[in-house]
């Protein structure tokens, strides 16, 4: 009788009571977590430079009984962790780097902790410690109801512009997963069915020959010359590319001194579309301006390559479970002192449209296309994939910004990371009750995924950029 009522409940979607249970539970230790949040968030490491954070994150699991593997695909702060055996197997990704210059105190002013320094202006501090609440609730969960299956947190490291998942992927560590699960810092909460940009991005390198300014300019061949040619061409490209084209970049060396001829100079570009094929055109124009550069200033040019993402493969099976469960957990209801915190940080903002109090509300899935990219999206067109957002920034506060960093490291943040971690557990429980979403999820998979090709632009050979944020003088 024991052993048939076991299968019924491993065979059985949890109903709305159990689930709100589930729920209070998580209440209980939310605080926690958010102080694991806040640590991440003082420590703002940048890509591939995440050693404490990923070492609190790897700390909190094995002590939750997960089985760590470490050091993925050549990648020192890149890691997964896992606990249970058979099908199905549920992956949720963390990250946890933060963003040069966007170091900010909690606070609704610009000020800096640090200045000049890193901080987490996209909440991937918030994100980390979410997926990790979530993967440790749903250990303890599976443990308690004795369910057959598998749960793994993916420590994905560099995703603003590292690329850490792609290396991961090619590593064969989400070989085995049936469905992945993924959220991110917002200022809004809803399942996702836009699609985000693809990108490709690069550090051009120019080389030249020093001489004196003044004295002997004649003799020089200044390889910032050659970067600002280049940089010229591009901002008369940018009238002749498809609409929803992004090209941004900074000047990452521009010489040692103004009375010497640069000989090195380096641009770091970033370049976007909707379309990854239609990408690749625009990429060839890119490198085109970069070769115009070099030969009309006379220097030689270098690209390495840095980062490659596909845009994100939306699921609409998993969007609609998404969607049914966040219905349940709700949004974010902020207290007095954040009421002050929001209306005082929104008077900074250009842009006010979005009203305070919306972030108690769930937003319905729309289709679309995203203003931002991610190496997720790379996980999105290997497997299928959920996609979460979370109101961890007030309303109107855009992501990269002093603003997000600020609300990442206090208790509006906090509040929207316990909103996503509640989201992702409700999901996960319905994916290992129900096979009849995880086929549906496939389903979905396979039908968004047909007639489409899906081929990194990164080369097979090329190894993690660990490198990636440092500027070579």
């Amino acid at each position: 009788m024991r052993t048939l009522l076991l299968l019924l409940l491993a065979t059985t979607p949890l109903v709305a009571d159990d689930k709100s249970a589930l729920l209070q539970t998580m209440d209980a230790h939310a605080a926690h977590y958010g102080d694991v949040s806040r640590k991440i968030w003082e420590f703002a490491e940048v890509g591939f430079k995440e050693n404490q954070s990923a070492a609190l994150l790897k700390s909190e699991l094995r002590t939750a009984g997960f089985s760590l593997v470490d050091n993925v695909a050549g990648m020192p702060t890149a890691f997964t962790a896992t606990w249970g055996q058979g099908k199905p197997v549920i992956a949720i990704m963390g990250e946890y780097d933060a963003l040069p210059g966007l170091s900010q105190e909690d606070t609704p002013v610009r000020k800096p902790r640090v200045e000049g320094g890193p901080g987490h202006g996209c909440g991937h501090n918030l994100l980390g410690a979410a997926s990790l609440f979530a993967a440790v609730t749903l250990k303890q969960w599976l443990a308690a109801n004795k369910i057959a299956g598998t749960i793994r947190f993916y420590g994905t490291p560099a995703e603003e512009g590292g690329d850490g998942k792609l290396y991961m992927i090619r590593a064969g560590v989400f070989q085995d997963v049936d469905t992945v699960l993924s959220w991110h810092p917002a200022d809004q909460n809803g399942a996702v069915l836009k699609s985000s940009l693809a990108i490709i991005s690069a550090k051009f390198r120019f080389f030249g020959k020093p001489a004196h300014a003044a004295a002997a300019p004649d003799a020089g061949r200044s390889a910032l010359d050659g970067l600002m040619i280049m940089a010229n061409a591009l901002e008369f490209m940018r009238e002749h590319v498809p609409d929803s084209t992004r090209i941004h970049y900074i000047v990452t060396n521009g010489g040692s001194a103004p009375n010497i001829v640069p000989d090195y100079s380096e641009m770091f570009l970033y370049a976007r579309h909707p379309s990854m094929p239609t990408l690749d055109g625009i990429w060839e124009r890119v490198i085109k301006c970069a070769q115009a550069g070099a030969l009309a200033s006379e220097t030689r040019m270098e690209m390495e390559l840095i980062n490659s993402s596909y845009n994100t493969l939306p699921n609409d099976a998993l969007a609609a479970l998404v969607d049914k469960n966040m219905r349940l957990v709700g949004g974010v209801t902020y207290t007095r002192e954040e009421q002050a915190f929001a209306e005082t940080i929104r008077q900074t903002l250009p842009d006010r449209t979005r009203p305070i109090g919306s972030q108690e509300t769930i937003e319905p899935p729309v289709e679309g296309k995203g203003e931002a990219s991610t190496d997720a999206g790379d996980v999105s067109w290997t497997l299928p994939m959920a996609q979460i957002v979370a109101a961890t920034f007030v309303p109107g506060v855009p992501a990269h910004s002093w603003q997000s960093a600020a609300c990442a490291g206090m208790s509006i943040g906090r509040k929207g990371m316990v909103v996503a971690a509640k989201s992702l557990v409700l999901t996960a429980v319905d994916l290992f009750t129900d096979p009849k979403q995880v086929a549906a999820a496939k389903a979905s998979f396979e039908k968004r995924r047909a007639g489409f090709e899906y081929r990194s632009r990164i080369p097979a050979g090329q190894k993690p950029p660990l490198t990636y944020r440092d500027n070579k003088l």
